[in-house]
């Protein structure tokens, strides 16, 4: 499966639980191209498939953690600045992708409500 259909798949887990949207929605304004494919969670990214790669929000010590371990590297977003807070994974695996999106979610989520 290539990494399109893993990220429909993922997609669909996601929005099926009831806490993600996906691409524009009600309350995120205007389509924007850099969140408009992409999982959200009150309107704020935590998951999106960039050049085949699953790129997800964590904090930045468990994105420290995960890169030590070899699963994956900081996201650059195109204009060389590592982004602290954004993993790009290197694992092919779904059971991956779907953990990882899920504590994105749970992490991005909470820290919108202490904001």
């Amino acid at each position: 499966m290539g990494a399109q259909e893993r990220f429909a798949a993922l997609v669909e887990t996601m929005v099926g639980r009831g806490f993600a949207t996906h691409g524009p929605s009600g309350h995120d304004g205007p389509r924007r191209a850099f969140g408009a494919t992409s999982l959200k969670t009150g309107g704020r990214i935590f998951a999106m498939l960039v050049e085949g790669r699953l790129v997800v929000k964590l904090p930045a010590p468990r994105v420290d953690e995960l890169i030590a371990a070899g699963a994956g590297e900081r996201f650059d977003p195109g204009h060389g600045r590592l982004m602290k807070e954004w993993l790009a994974l290197r694992a092919d695996s779904d059971d991956a992708w779907l953990s990882l999106a899920t504590e994105s979610e749970a992490f991005v989520a909470r820290r919108r409500r202490e904001s």
